[in-house]
């Protein structure tokens, strides 16, 4: 005697699958777990009109064919007959969101496109109708080749429709073999996009426009286009818009300076305010309107939905470096700070996609190292125009990070193919709407970044740079010396400088490269303190540490460093938490490793490069 056929009932999460299942099974069911897995699995039994038995399987839920997770990996095997005892089903339920249909149809489409004979449940259409949102279930039929039946699962309507439209597609039906080679996102996408339009009867003006804009924003050239565009405007802002607000924190730090000075005798504790706090943590602080402009960006573009879809446009050029797509948010989060961006990656299922996005979340520019970046192009970038009114400096910022993401890809794909071999995994996410972002949100986030970076002024840059203080003016120098080589600070700075003398690093820079371990911004900061010791009080509050730069290093030092900082290891914060991420020392200490290892290599590629330009 045949088994009963079996039917799968799939779709998303949220699709209203669990509803329709005991809406089809009612009591007739049965809970316990797949074999050799936690997941559960649930069973149960319904008639066709005709009176034939069906056993019916609620599938967990799944995005798409290319699993992220537990879950997922036995819905996919299920599908495509591979999990041992279980066989594979002889007809499908593939429940849609009908308000939220293109979205659901990636998943269906990926479904359909394995030959078992199945059925689409319009699930929800009484939610769509209250949206404004009329659908004709026989244009989608035509379009997709299958019967599809609209239904409101909660209600039990349509369900006797399903039940018979399941039967027609199960008498005399054969699935085709097994197969799974998924498109990619962007592909999915367009084509679910093409299909829901087809089955569109009439929507409201919002739905429509959320269509048109993502045709263009969504499109694979069009829409890799506007976000480099985006991208490009967002560090051209950070220059032209800060520059005002800098001079007035600068004046604000040299009023402060001078008044200091003013108060108190020549000594220790005078040098230690004006050259150590004012002028090392001051030359920090001044950054903060070009931090607070960069996340304006962020969380306006976050706040109108336009970051998801930059994930998306992104997930192809991501699979083909070996990153998963759920990459995208954890490696956005590091361009703020890569301990957050590490500690995200905790929502990628798959150890060795999660490895290779801790190790090359550094690579991300992270906001501390915005003022080392500001300080070095501001010394010796022109402020001009080139080409058509496009600010050189932010050019020359764009250009930092963009290395940045190169670089992230580059290493991933190398990792992937070495030391953490493994294929990318398929992702899928809901598009949020278009929406404007609310003002108090962007403000309340401004207010929060603002604070975080003030408390590292105050806190690990303000001690470092004191430690820093006393390392630089301690011995002091007798006549003719100079107080940066003589003091304890400058004895350590010759050491590191004969290994980094090769690729054109100077005294100064060697004094800063091992306070930045510390937090990125200490860079500065180190830099100003002791430049703050060895000038004169005069020299210092007339010349900003931009001018004392530009006047002492030459330009292939200037942009060797820029290069350091674009690869070179993160804080040991970052170091830290992927300690922990990790459950070890190994990783870290390679990530580190290759870190400096690149940073060396293109410090010095630029600097001889340069230097052979006669730059």
């Amino acid at each position: 005697m045949n088994p009963a056929p079996l039917v799968a009932v799939v779709g998303n999460p949220n699709a209203g699958k669990s509803a329709l299942f005991n809406a089809l099974t009612g009591a007739r069911q049965k809970v316990g777990n797949y074999p050799g897995v936690t997941v559960e699995r649930k069973s149960g039994r319904t008639a066709l009109p005709d009176g034939r038995p069906v056993e019916l399987v609620d599938l967990p839920g799944a995005y798409g064919l290319d699993p992220s997770s537990r879950d997922e990996e036995v819905t996919r095997d299920v599908l495509l007959g591979r999990f041992a005892g279980e066989r594979r089903p002889d007809g499908l339920i593939v429940v849609v969101d009908a308000s939220n249909l293109d979205n659901h149809l990636r998943f269906a489409l990926q479904v359909l496109d394995l030959g078992i004979p199945a059925v689409i449940a319009l699930n929800m259409i009484d939610m769509a109708r209250r949206d404004g949102l009329e659908l004709s279930a026989e244009r989608l039929s035509a379009e997709l080749g299958v019967p599809v039946i609209e239904t409101v699962a909660v209600r039990r309507k349509g369900v006797e429709e399903l039940r018979t439209a399941l039967a027609g597609q199960l008498l005399g039906r054969t699935s085709a073999p097994a197969r799974d080679a998924p498109a990619d996102l962007l592909t999915l996408q367009r084509q679910a996009r093409r299909v829901a339009e087809a089955a569109i009867v009439s929507e409201t003006p919002v739905r429509r426009w959320t269509h048109r804009l993502d045709r263009v924003l969504l499109h694979p050239i069009a829409g890799l286009l506007i976000l480099v565009a985006v991208m490009f405007t967002m560090f051209q802002a950070v220059f032209a818009w800060s520059e005002a607000p800098i001079g007035w924190i600068e004046s604000g730090m040299g009023v402060l300076g001078t008044a200091v000075a003013g108060a108190l005798p020549d000594g220790a504790l005078r040098s230690l305010l004006v050259d150590g706090v004012i002028g090392g943590v001051g030359a920090v602080v001044v950054f903060l309107p070009q931090i607070l402009i960069l996340f304006l960006f962020i969380l306006l573009l976050e706040g109108t939905g336009y970051m998801v879809r930059a994930a998306f446009l992104m997930d192809r050029l991501m699979s083909r470096a070996g990153l998963s797509g759920r990459a995208f948010i954890p490696l956005l989060s590091s361009f703020a700070c890569a301990v957050p961006g590490i500690m995200a990656t905790r929502t990628i299922d798959n150890e060795k996609d999660r490895l290779t996005t801790i190790l090359v979340a550094p690579l991300m520019t992270c906001s501390a190292r915005l003022p080392v970046y500001t300080l070095i192009i501001a010394a010796f970038i022109p402020d001009r125009t080139v080409g058509g009114g496009i600010g050189l400096q932010g050019l020359v910022m764009f250009g930092l990070y963009l290395a940045g993401i190169v670089g992230a890809l580059a290493v991933a794909l190398l990792l992937r193919r070495t030391v953490v071999r493994g294929g990318s995994s398929f992702f899928m996410m809901e598009l949020p709407k278009y929406q404007l972002p609310a003002i108090k949100d962007v403000l309340i986030g401004l207010w929060q970044r603002a604070l975080i970076f003030l408390k590292r002024a105050g806190g690990i840059i303000l001690v470092t740079t004191v430690v820093l203080w006393a390392l630089a003016s301690f011995p002091q120098a007798g006549p003719g010396e100079k107080q940066s080589e003589v003091s304890v600070a400058g004895k350590i700075a010759s050491g590191i400088e004969v290994v980094v003398r090769p690729i054109g690093f100077n005294h100064d820079i060697a004094l800063a490269l091992l306070p930045a371990m510390a937090a990125r911004e200490v860079a500065v900061s180190a830099i100003a303190t002791v430049y703050a010791i060895d000038q004169s009080d005069e020299a210092q509050m007339t010349q900003s540490l931009e001018e004392r730069l530009g006047g002492n290093w030459p330009l292939p030092t200037a942009l060797a460093f820029l290069a350091w900082f674009v690869f070179a290891p993160q804080c040991v914060s970052t170091i830290a938490v992927t300690r922990r991420e990790t459950n070890g020392w190994k990783w870290p200490l390679f990530m580190v490793g290759y870190l400096f290892a690149l940073a060396y290599v293109f410090a010095g590629l630029t600097y001889w490069t340069t230097t052979a330009l006669g730059l």
